[in-house]
């Protein structure tokens, strides 16, 4: 997950076909078991990262003289959409692509991405951590390959607490009961709370022992009592005024409270390290803390995000594809990454290697990715958070009622999912 989630266009079109026309030209393997041909990567990755990935790339086509990776750098917020526009219509998708983790269920279920069970692409999976493999999975087959993982953590500016006499809350009870004293003692709100994004409720949601639905026994449970009192909780906070919130431009609206220092902690991901740190309060590197996010009243939890590799189902170059996917999410190209770009491994080898092992970012967010929450990795999985999105403007806007809020989202799932009790 990187910088919220993204509500994702609907696309008509029958699913395509093994051999359907892919991204990359021809290709395979040569008589002499060589590999040759195109194959078309779509890197989602942000400015910061995209420069490695592409040296990646690169780096791949020295070991494989004969084949041509076309690398191709594809924003976020536009990728879903286009991969289906591109698969959907049988034209432009790419070989391989670096697929969010919400995204491989629903992209599997519409026939778009290849199995990856028994292919070189899916290589030593017993040394993926449990619960980055499990994004990859849809009706009992593999496909994708996880590439980075990452969860929510507390960011907090150590200066602030310490002049207010406070310890790093462990629950949202212990921040609120501390935000007058981070008020009275440095003028700083205790918390900014992204209220523009229902990624971001599922802590509060995971705290009260609450999740969003039971994917195996097909059944809605936001809209208990664990789905009103995330909603209740969420309010407290804004209406104390223990945090601050903005019902858009959340991303950059935190950032630049976290730097400037008028909040004194916010809940993100590893991506926001270090844009934080270009801030005025953290020209000390190390006045920034990242703590796991705090607990609810019943238990403590953050969802799992990260990034996976997918193969086109269409691609006409498969054997190179499994090849790219295999070398990508390799321990040793896992390990650079961790090194250039501190990102987290989803190899459980890769962290036992002296330069990940001793990395101040993986210091700060393992420990939180070790109590990450999977999500239901079912094919609507995406479309369950816009229901939440409007319910939260309305709660923080005191145009619905806790209870109210839990009962909308609930009843717009029974019809997303319409084989849910």
């Amino acid at each position: 997950m990187r910088r919220g989630m993204v509500t994702t266009a609907l696309v008509a079109g029958l699913a395509m076909a093994a051999t359907a026309c892919g991204g990359g030209g021809g290709g395979g393997r040569q008589s002499g078991g060589e590999l040759s041909g195109t194959v078309t990567f779509w890197d989602t990755s942000n400015d910061a990262e995209k420069a490695t990935y592409k040296k990646l790339a690169e780096d791949f086509e020295k070991e494989h003289p004969k084949v041509d990776v076309k690398y191709v750098s594809v924003p976020f917020g536009d990728a879903n959409a286009k991969f289906k526009n591109a698969a959907g219509g049988g034209a432009g998708a790419p070989d391989v692509m670096r697929t969010e983790v919400a995204w491989v269920a629903d992209f599997a279920n519409l026939g778009y991405l290849a199995p990856l069970d028994d292919t070189p692409a899916l290589d030593n999976p017993g040394d993926y951590l449990p619960q980055a493999l499990g994004s990859t999975k849809f009706k009992d087959k593999t496909y994708a390959v996880p590439q980075v993982t990452d969860t929510l953590g507390l960011f907090y500016n150590k200066r602030l607490l310490k002049e207010a006499g406070v310890e790093v809350p462990k629950t949202f009870a212990e921040l609120s009961a501390a935000a007058k004293k981070i008020k009275d003692k440095t003028g700083a709100t205790a918390l900014y709370l992204r209220g523009d994004d229902p990624y971001w409720f599922l802590p509060y949601l995971y705290g009260e022992g609450g999740n969003m639905v039971d994917a195996r026994d097909k059944i809605v449970e936001i809209d208990d009592d664990a789905g009103v009192k995330a909603f209740k909780a969420i309010k407290d906070l804004v209406d104390s005024k223990a945090a601050v919130t903005d019902a858009t431009d959340g991303q950059e609206n935190q950032l630049k409270a976290l730097k400037d220092g008028s909040v004194a902690m916010a809940i993100s991901g590893p991506w926001d390290i270090e844009g934080v740190r270009a801030g005025k309060e953290f020209k000390d590197r190390k006045n920034l803390g990242v703590a796991p996010v705090p607990g609810g009243s019943a238990s403590q939890g953050s969802p799992q995000g990260g990034w996976n590799l997918s193969v086109y189902a269409g691609s006409k170059n498969l054997q190179a594809s499994y090849a790219f996917v295999k070398y990508m999410s390799s321990a040793k190209v896992q390990q650079q990454t961790t090194e250039k770009l501190s990102l987290l491994p989803t190899r459980k080898s890769v962290y036992e290697v002296p330069s990940v092992k001793n990395n101040e970012m993986v210091g700060f967010f393992k420990p939180a990715v070790d109590k990450a929450v999977q999500r239901p990795w079912i094919a609507q999985g995406n479309s369950l958070f816009e229901p939440i999105k409007v319910q939260m403007n309305k709660v923080l806007t005191g145009a619905a009622t806790p209870e109210q809020a839990a009962k909308a989202v609930g009843d717009s799932y029974r019809k997303i999912l319409k084989d849910y009790k």
